[in-house]
């Protein structure tokens, strides 16, 4: 009797450890998207009818999502959808491109010709995408080509930490200010970044990425500077 309570202990952990996993998730993703909105309050009776469970699992699930940097708890206030400021947005794009240099690196000396066809298939249709001017339809591509290069370099922990830089930076909604420019010298960058990795050349593949992710951040800080003079 007492090893089927204690069974039914456990049964009972293993139910919360993933309720509590499941919400998180699901919390992540509406942030990410932005259904939660930076600065917004995270509304525990509202997120448990909506999800059918307590408010328990939803405190714990806000609690992971502050510890990756998602969300802050305010004194006496609640938990609200971190605010990124442009500030932390820079510091972030500093990382995010040393990073990113390392993965470039890696990936010159496992590069295969089937990843480098799909790689190019991308960068092709980002062009046409450019083309057009779409950066709704650009975004999504070029996440996806970052995320490929960085997914295939063979370093778990750095794509573990590139994607939690980058999720944060999906705090930063002055993405808004670089849409529609920049798509055709981004792309360019990728296909700097493309020669580089076909050739094999470590040292040329970290620098073409570092430098993609460092002209990022300066046409963000240039958007950022230039939407401030107009409202002056």
């Amino acid at each position: 009797m007492g090893s089927d309570s204690n069974h039914l202990a456990d049964l009972s952990v293993v139910k919360s450890v993933s309720l509590t996993s499941a919400l998180e998730k699901e919390l992540e993703r509406l942030i990410l998207t932005g259904e939660l909105e930076p600065g917004e309050r995270i509304n525990e009776i509202h997120l448990s009818n909506r999800f059918g469970t307590s408010r328990g699992p939803i405190r714990e699930a806000t609690r992971s999502l502050e510890a990756k940097g998602l969300v802050e708890v305010v004194r006496n206030r609640g938990v609200f959808v971190r605010r990124l400021s442009v500030e932390d947005a820079v510091e972030i794009y500093d990382v995010r491109a040393a990073l990113f240099g390392q993965a470039g690196r890696l990936l010159a000396e496992r590069m295969t010709d089937g990843l480098l066809g799909q790689l190019t298939r991308m960068v092709d249709e980002m062009d046409a995408v450019a083309e057009r001017g779409s950066f709704d339809d650009y975004y999504p591509l070029n996440l996806s080509f970052h995320n490929l290069i960085v997914g295939s370099c063979g370093n778990r922990t750095l794509q573990a930490e590139y994607h939690r830089f980058v999720n944060k930076l999906h705090l930063f909604r002055a993405r808004a200010l670089v849409q529609g420019g920049g798509l055709a010298v981004s792309n360019r960058e990728h296909r700097a970044m493309l020669e580089a990795l076909a050739s094999g050349d470590g040292d040329r593949a970290q620098m073409t990425h570092w430098r993609h992710v460092a002209l990022a951040k300066r046409r963000l800080i240039a958007a950022v500077d230039g939407a401030a003079s107009r409202i002056d």
